[in-house]
Formats: C-alpha cells, sequence, structure tokens
C-alpha cells in the first residue's frame, strides 16, 4: 500500500467495571447480551443470546446458516472447555463435482488455489457445508448455561423482527456482496431492491431491511427448540431449499450432526495456562508459534525491534508448518467475514466464540423458506486432489477460528479472539503476548501497532510500527507496509475480555464503527 487512506486517529478506549460485561462486533447484539447477564444470566447464558443476535446485524458475517467454536471457562470449576460446532461436508458431496479450472485465483479470492468450475466450491447452493452454529449454542447452553434457551433466543427474534439497520457499513457490505447476491432469487429479492442496494438515506432514523422470514425461523426455534433445526419442520424446509436449488445437504445430514464438548489445546507460557481449540482450526499454529516464542521472545528487551523479529519468525515457521501438513497454501488475500465475541460475568466466567459464514454472506444463498443464508464452508477444503485439506464427503475442512482463554493459577485471566480469516492467528497471537510477556493494559495493547505474519511472499507491517522496528524486520524478510483502516480490512478484529482481582475489563476492535463493549446494567 503506497498510500495512507485514514487522515485521522481514532479510539475505543476499554471499559473496566466489577459487573459482567460483554465485547462483540455489533452494539446491538452486544447489548442483548449484556441485558442477559442484568436479567441473571451468567457468561455462556450471554454469550449465546449474543451469536444468536448478531446473525440480525451483521448477516453477512455469520447467523445460524454457519458454524463455530467456542472455549468457555467456568470458574467454579477452575476449568476451561471446547465447544466445537465447526461444519463438515455433505455425506453425498462428490468431489468431481468440482473440478479445476485453467484459471487462477481472482485477485478478490479468499484462498489462492485453481478456481473451480462456476466456482461451485464458493457460491450456490453446492458451497454449502452442514450448519453447525444451533447445535453448538444449544450445547454449550445446556451444558454451561442457566437460563431456558426460550428466553436467550428472544433479543434475537426483537432484533430479527425490527429488521437490519441499514447504515453507511450496512450498505459498504451489501454493495461488496451485491453481483453475486444477485443470482439467487430470495438474496436478490432481500438486498437488492429493484436490481440495486438499499438507499441509506440518514435525513431521519436509519431505514430497516426485513430479512426474509428469520424472525419467523427464529420464534419456531424458541418454540419447538433447536433440535428443530436438525430433525423438524426447519430441517425439512433447508434441505427442501438447498435441493430443489441443486445442493446435496440431506435430512441424514442434519439428523447426523452433533456438536461436541472436547478438551482445549493447553500450552503453559510464561506463568499463564493458554487454551485454544485442538484439531482443524488455527489452534494449534497458534501453539506452534507460542512455544517457539518462549524460545526466542526475551521481554526484558521490550516491546521493540527483536519482539516483532521473534513474532514474525514464530509465527511464519507456525504457518510454513501448518501449509505443509494441514493445507491452506498459497498468499492471504481478502478476510473472511467472520464474528467474533467475549464475555465475563460477575463470578468471572468467561466465553469467547467465534461463528462465521466464511465469506461475505457465505454462499450467497439465503434459504426462501427459513430466511437463512447459508455458509459457503466447501471453500475451506482445497479443491485439489490427494492434499492434506482436499474435499470428501463427510470430512471437516480446516478453519482459521482461534478462541484464546489464559488462566493463571487455574483463575480466568483473558478471553479473546478475531475474525479476520487468516489473519486471525497473528492478531491473537500478539496481543496474548503484549498482555502476558509485557503487562499492558487492554487500551495499550489495542493501540499497540501489529503485523501480519500469516504466510506469503512478506510480512505485512503496520506503518505506525516505528522506523527501527520495519528496518529490523526488513534486513530479515520482505517487508510490505500496510494501514490499519475501516475499510479495507488489513489486519483481523480482535474482541477480549480481562478479569483482574475480581474486576472486569473489556475491549474490542478500535476501527470497527459497529463493535462495542456493553456493560451488564447500563443502558
Amino acid at each position: 500500500m503506497d498510500f495512507i487512506s485514514d487522515h485521522w486517529q481514532v479510539a475505543k478506549p476499554a471499559k473496566t467495571s466489577p459487573r459482567g460485561m460483554v465485547a462483540a462486533q455489533h452494539h446491538l447484539a452486544a447489548k442483548a447480551g449484556a441485558d442477559i447477564l442484568a436479567a441473571g444470566g451468567n457468561a455462556v447464558d450471554a454469550g449465546v443470546a449474543t451469536a444468536l443476535a448478531i446473525g440480525g446485524v451483521e448477516p453477512w458475517n455469520s447467523g445460524i446458516g454457519g458454524c463455530g467454536c467456542m472455549l468457555v471457562y467456568v470458574a467454579a470449576e477452575r476449568r476451561t472447555h471446547v465447544v466445537d460446532f465447526l461444519t463438515l461436508a455433505p455425506k453425498r458431496l462428490d468431489p468431481g463435482r468440482y473440478p479445476l479450472t485453467n484459471r487462477a485465483a481472482a485477485d478478490n479470492a479468499l484462498f489462492v488455489w485453481p478456481t473451480v468450475a462456476e466456482e461451485r466450491n464458493r457460491l450456490g447452493p453446492e458451497a454449502i457445508g452442514v450448519p453447525g452454529s444451533i447445535a453448538g449454542l444449544a450445547l454449550a447452553l445446556e451444558r454451561f448455561g442457566t437460563m431456558p434457551w426460550r428466553d436467550v433466543i428472544q433479543p434475537a427474534i426483537r432484533i430479527a423482527d425490527a429488521g437490519l439497520p441499514v447504515d453507511w457499513y450496512t450498505l459498504l457490505q451489501i454493495v461488496a456482496g451485491g453481483a453475486e447476491l444477485g443470482n439467487y432469487p430470495t438474496s436478490r429479492e432481500t438486498y437488492l431492491h429493484g436490481g440495486l442496494p438499499p438507499v441509506a438515506n440518514f435525513a431521519h432514523a436509519i431505514p430497516r431491511l426485513p430479512l426474509g422470514r428469520l424472525a419467523d425461523t427464529l420464534r419456531r426455534l424458541a418454540d419447538a427448540g433447536p433440535a428443530d433445526f436438525y430433525t423438524g419442520d426447519i430441517a425439512r424446509s433447508i434441505v427442501s431449499d438447498i435441493q430443489a436449488a441443486g445442493g446435496v445437504l440431506s435430512l441424514d445430514d442434519l439428523a447426523s450432526y452433533r456438536a461436541a464438548i472436547v478438551e482445549p489445546l493447553a500450552v503453559e507460557y510464561r506463568g499463564a495456562t493458554v487454551h485454544l481449540i485442538p484439531g482443524f482450526t488455527g489452534g494449534p499454529t497458534f501453539a506452534r508459534a507460542l512455544r517457539t516464542l518462549a524460545m526466542t521472545l526475551n521481554p526484558r528487551q521490550g516491546l521493540g525491534a527483536a519482539a516483532y523479529q521473534a513474532y514474525a519468525e514464530a509465527l511464519s515457521e507456525a504457518y510454513q508448518f501448518r501449509f505443509e501438513h494441514l493445507g491452506h497454501d498459497g498468499d492471504p488475500q481478502l478476510l473472511g467475514t467472520t464474528t467474533h465475541l467475549s464475555v465475563v460475568d460477575e463470578a468471572g466466567n468467561m466465553v469467547t466464540l467465534t461463528n462465521t459464514l466464511l465469506e461475505r454472506f457465505g454462499s450467497r444463498v439465503m434459504l426462501p423458506g427459513t430466511g437463512i443464508m447459508m455458509n459457503n464452508g466447501i471453500m475451506w477444503f482445497d479443491p485439489r486432489p490427494g492434499r492434506a485439506n482436499s474435499m470428501a464427503p463427510g470430512k471437516r475442512p480446516l478453519s482459521n477460528m482461534c478462541p484464546v482463554i489464559a488462566t493463571r493459577e487455574g483463575a480466568g485471566w483473558f478471553a479473546l479472539g478475531a475474525s479476520g480469516g487468516r489473519r486471525i492467528v497473528p492478531a491473537t497471537f500478539q496481543l496474548a503476548s503484549f498482555l502476558i510477556d509485557f503487562g499492558l493494559d487492554l487500551d495499550a495493547a489495542y493501540g499497540t501497532p501489529r503485523i501480519d505474519a500469516s504466510g506469503g511472499d512478506s510480512v505485512f507491517c503496520d506503518r505506525r510500527l516505528p522506523p527501527d522496528v520495519i528496518e529490523a524486520l526488513k534486513a530479515r524478510m520482505p517487508v510490505t507496509l500496510t494501514e490499519n483502516t475501516v475499510h479495507p480490512k488489513m489486519f483481523a478484529n480482535p474482541q477480549t475480555v480481562l478479569r483482574v482481582d475480581g474486576r472486569n475489563s473489556a475491549a474490542v476492535t478500535i476501527h470497527s464503527p459497529t463493535a462495542a463493549v456493553a456493560v451488564a446494567g447500563e443502558a
């Protein structure tokens, strides 16, 4: 990047309170979770409510047609758990339906492997993986929550009934996805009236855009319970719509899907235990980089050139290992569009939860019977055969999600995570180091420039880094200077909660017009 696109300095100060707090990518969803805390719910109740609600205010990022994972710290147990609700390929998926073309990936491609005929792995009904979000949120609530499902889904119903607020940022997202949304009837009817995006008229109240039958679907889930999504009327509607459009997702795919509670991947690091999601996520890559950092970073030298060199080298090596053994090779390009939220309650319970449709508006397919925008999880697979991450029926693809919980002497310390595709791990990795190695508070940690070393030919550096840091990195590896801007997003978008001596703090992405911290009991 050879120009400066932002000519101002922005701040979004962290909040501190003895009360529970929700850090989320949209203020209305954060408020929904904080209201659940104020009504007596715990961090899991609030996290589930926030995740359900946010699909109605940033439907390009996530929703109940997506998938994800979360970490839960239970203060009474002094223990961290993983709730895994990642996607699977449909059992009837045929890799032969995704032949490679002779074209390289487009400039706006999320991954850089060769393109597939008609982009079937990216767009339309054949791009849809089994949605896990409802199963995972319901399982977390059943195991660790205190409130009934019917109660925690009510804020999402109210938000969906009100419609999507069409502010300038919403309009930007619709315009960015407009050409492809227009190829699918219900998506086109919802977002492109007359073939054009909605007009954001700010003379009076922000206009609202109805989201099809989404509110009705949420009401059905409230009345019939989450199982209806997988074995009931909602399941039958989902499958009918997808198969009518040419997809292969089946009732058996939904009925056999199970979210799971598993043990976290835990790494001991400088007096803290860092808990991560194991398996086909960003967790193992984070863990590998952290083990390297333990040997190469000397915090007593300060957060200077040597520290950033250690970050770049640890991340680069971890990503090289990831590409060789797990998949996702090639240069990083655009970010995925994902939601991340973090919650802490008065008792010290913590949640850090990532949910995604993968790409902006996922498959671009909004189902007419339910109003659900469906994921394009098949794009996570490498379409080339014979590789670690190649597609196969019923297989789980490799994803980048990387929620993190750190504890000290068994007590919850901080919970963080981010949206942003391949750039998630570098962001969470550096923030964790800022907090653990250098003792920064949240304001200082969020205000400190980062690098992105998530593979590719060069390390991306925030141009606000001191010149000596940039020159030291240039001496070791190719460097590209860039900026942390509202759009395009050149760095990941983290949301963090932290607890010290019984007092909670929270911070959200500074360069986000919608992200906010909401405190229980505050207007």
